[in-house]
């Protein structure tokens, strides 16, 4: 027979156990998207698409062959058509302040991907496309065999974490 002072202890253990793992659901993925530095409230965990027009749109940029970089700004749209749209502002803060751009942050992200459960927020799904472009675009650059191999690995770990997320569970 279980005491008294046993069954609270397991109790205890018990909730700080689900607690533990609704804490893990509730990490971010994309913990910068928190920490904007432009100040603007409404910048803070931006999202570029909030309509099927800016779905079209986001898609019409990728075509254009937006470019994302690693330094100073991050972003680059040569349509300047496209790149002077207002609601573009959004999108230049996801990429110049809220991608990972470091390969070990990029496989923490993967990490992270990896281990999740359910289906990724709109935000998320959004960020981890961008994130594959950027590693695309990265991979493209590179030289050194190691590093087109680790940055490989990583463009195909991102492609295969959207693809799962795709699926029908």
């Amino acid at each position: 027979m279980i005491s008294m002072q046993g069954c609270a202890l397991l109790i205890v253990v018990c909730l700080s156990i689900y607690l533990e793992a609704a804490q893990h659901h509730r990490k971010a993925l994309y913990p910068s998207a928190y920490r904007i530095k432009r100040g603007t409230y409404s910048l803070i965990n931006p999202t570029f698409q909030q309509s099927m027009e800016d779905v079209n749109l986001l898609f019409e940029i990728l075509l254009a062959g937006l470019q994302i970089e690693d330094d100073g700004h991050n972003m680059w749209i040569p349509d300047e058509e496209l790149a002077s749209l207002r609601s573009v502002e959004k999108l230049e803060v996801i990429c110049d302040d809220v991608l990972p751009k470091k390969l070990s942050d990029i496989r923490r992200l993967i990490e992270e991907l990896s281990q999740r459960r359910q289906r990724l927020s709109p935000q998320d799904f959004e960020r981890t496309v961008l994130t594959l472009v950027y590693s695309a675009q990265t991979l493209a650059k590179i030289r050194d065999k190691q590093q087109r191999e680790a940055w490989m690995d990583s463009m195909v770990q991102l492609f295969k974490a959207v693809q799962r997320d795709l699926k029908p569970f």
